[in-house]
């Protein structure tokens, strides 16, 4: 149960696999269950939010003249924003700067929001999917060696 449990937290946005692995850890979960689920978790998103994202958008345009005009509106703020934060990271180093990017464990980083600004900034699948599984994996190490004493800050 405790590798589902991981999987699952691992699937959150912001929270994603480099948080579920500090859980699991911290949970006393088995270190090699809780980081494949992890890495599960990082690959699963990495290849499903590029493919769902356009899909997300058309709900969205469709829900801009309805009585959910509101969370079309808060998504759309969403996406100017992630937009911002991410543009001088893709634009200047492509694949590089998006796992980078993505790596950097801090909220408003990771796969989820790394997959929304590879696709608003119209970067093709074959850099983003590669990019999306490097940084996520990248960012479960830099969060994981620490919680297991193997590394200092």
């Amino acid at each position: 149960m405790s590798f589902l449990e991981v999987l699952a937290l691992s699937l959150i946005p912001t929270f994603e696999g480099r948080y579920a692995v500090i859980y699991g850890l911290g949970r006393g979960y088995p270190v090699s269950e809780t980081i494949l689920a992890s890495i599960a978790g990082v690959l699963l998103l990495s290849f499903a939010l590029p493919a769902l994202l356009p899909g997300i958008d058309r709900v969205m345009i469709a829900l801009e003249n309805t009585f959910l005009s509101r969370i079309a509106k808060l998504y759309m703020y969403y996406i100017e924003r992630v937009r911002n934060k991410a543009r001088p990271y893709v634009e200047r180093w492509g694949l590089i700067g998006l796992t980078i990017f993505v790596a950097i464990p801090l909220p408003g980083t990771g796969v989820w929001t790394g997959a929304l600004a590879a696709y608003i900034l119209g970067m093709e699948k074959k850099i983003t999917i590669p990019a999306l599984i490097l940084g996520g994996t990248i960012s479960i190490a830099i969060t994981a060696l620490p919680t297991l004493g193997l590394l200092k800050m």
